[in-house]
């Protein structure tokens, strides 16, 4: 055990890299008994959030104990198929996440504006 200890005190990470994981092109109907199967053989697993919204189906956070099981998940369940689906599986990066509701929340806004001062994107034929 302690030259598992000793391998990981000299790996260096990518700075990406970090215990939660975004999962992608995920079956609608997994349950979380298959997440953690799938999951679980890499480390201990803290948390998995399955998406279950209409915007949120088929995606899934799961949160490792250790950052070294992380990496070793995405090593390997990338391109994993399951029930004729390729797992997307990538470290969760907060700031594209927040980068993507604040161009969201902008279109919202836009989208608003328009509706209120009754400006219209399409020409007129």
């Amino acid at each position: 055990m302690a030259t598992i200890s000793l391998r990981k005190a000299n790996t260096r990470l990518p700075p990406e890299v970090n215990r939660v994981l975004y999962v992608r092109n995920l079956p609608f109907n997994i349950s979380s008994e298959e997440m953690y199967d799938i999951f679980g053989k890499y480390g201990a697993i803290r948390q998995i959030r399955i998406g279950t919204n209409k915007d949120t189906r088929g995606t899934a956070f799961v949160v490792y104990e250790d950052i070294y099981d992380a990496k070793t998940a995405v090593d390997h369940l990338s391109g994993f198929n399951v029930a004729n689906r390729y797992l997307i599986v990538l470290y969760y990066q907060q700031a594209k996440m927040a980068k993507k509701v604040d161009q969201k929340k902008k279109e919202d806004e836009i989208t608003r504006l328009q509706e209120k001062y009754g400006i219209s994107t399409t020409k007129d034929k």
